[in-house]
């Protein structure tokens, strides 16, 4: 059987697929709720694998400074505690995935699921090389939780075809894919990761 590190090289990272930031949300991202079958399918996959899943959200406090009437730039949301703030209701999470909660300071604003987490800690402790990254927003919290992944040396994977963007500008999300390619992340669609990872799996035993 192959060790623990063989088995965990890889983890899956969903960014704030949340209520408020999907269809009829606070803040929501235009189709969103089209990711669900391609997000769900990835997430099973990491699960028969064994292989861990972490889910970020944002977890704001009602006088966050991101919030218009406290001088930032949107609308209240994800305000935690509230139904706002939830996964999406269709969103699978297994009864072992990783809760990432980012942004619970009013002063201060998250958009990496690594800034002011305990997320780096827990990948090492599993022994996690490679991560996939999926979710909302392509150019805010996808964008930064992939680049400060590859900042910390992991390798990382952005399923392209699980990311949408707000594109305040029609760009955005554009530009902040070929950011993220640019320093060094991979681009791969959900199905091959699927078999990726379940491959993998199987050939660690």
């Amino acid at each position: 059987m192959a060790d623990h590190r063989t088995v965990r090289r890889s983890a899956l990272v969903v960014v704030d697929f949340q209520r408020d930031f999907c269809d009829g949300g606070a803040l929501a991202v235009k189709g969103a709720d089209e990711l669900l079958q391609q997000l769900n399918l990835l997430v099973r996959a990491f699960e028969r694998a064994r292989l861990p899943v972490f889910f970020t959200r944002d977890w704001h406090p009602p006088n966050h400074c991101s919030f218009r009437s406290y001088g930032g730039a949107w609308p209240p949301h994800c305000v935690k505690g509230t139904s706002g703030a939830q996964f999406h209701p269709m969103l699978e999470l297994p009864g072992d995935a990783f809760v990432i909660s980012k942004a619970t300071s009013a002063d201060k604003e998250a958009y990496s699921g690594f800034q002011g987490t305990d997320l780096e800690r827990r990948l090492r402790r599993l022994g996690v090389e490679r991560v996939y990254v999926c979710g909302l927003a392509t150019e805010y919290c996808v964008k930064n939780t992939v680049l400060d992944a590859l900042t910390l040396g992991f390798e990382v994977r952005v399923v392209v075809d699980c990311i949408r963007g707000v594109n305040l500008k029609r760009t955005d999300s554009a530009n902040a894919v070929r950011s993220m390619f640019s320093a060094g992340a991979k681009p791969m669609v959900a199905a091959r990761a699927a078999r990726v990872v379940e491959r993998e799996f199987a050939s660690a035993y």
